[in-house]
């Protein structure tokens, strides 16, 4: 019988699983007696700089409207071709266009491949998105290694 350990993921083993882009979950901090608001969200990722680029729908009567400028974890997970691997990144998101763009943010943004996922009840046209960027002020990754009993 096979047995199964986590061991920790090198900051090239992150980069790779991580790529440029993909889905995953983004919970915002909501106090110690509540539960943390959590979204699944597609995101870019810029290994040259380890940040990550989210494109959200924050509308002013939107939860995340009052959120976003507090702690956040996001985590991403998936059964890759050698097993599961994950990652959680934990932090405060930066919004883009509350500052001049920077020609490290505009380069950022080049590098990253967000997915386009149309999860909303009105065409894209009508939906007004807001650009965050998250550097992790802490980042781990695990990976999933079998073993022989």
């Amino acid at each position: 019988m096979q047995g199964l350990r986590w061991v920790q993921l090198s900051a090239d083993e992150m980069n790779e699983f991580l790529g440029r882009g993909g889905i995953g979950v983004l919970s915002f901090g909501r106090g110690a007696d509540e539960a943390p608001f959590s979204i699944p969200v597609s995101y870019g990722y810029n290994p040259d700089e380890a940040a990550f680029y989210y494109r959200l729908s924050v509308t002013e009567d939107s939860e995340k409207a009052d959120l976003v400028d507090r702690s956040v974890s996001f985590v991403i997970h998936r059964e890759t071709d050698e097993g599961w691997r994950s990652v959680v990144a934990d932090g405060r998101l930066a919004a883009i266009e509350d500052s001049p763009f920077e020609p490290g943010d505009l380069h950022g943004m080049w590098a990253i491949e967000i997915p386009i996922v149309d999860i909303f009840e009105r065409p894209l046209r009508d939906v007004s998105f807001r650009f965050f960027r998250l550097e992790p002020e802490a980042m781990t990754g695990r990976k999933e290694v079998r073993t022989d009993p």
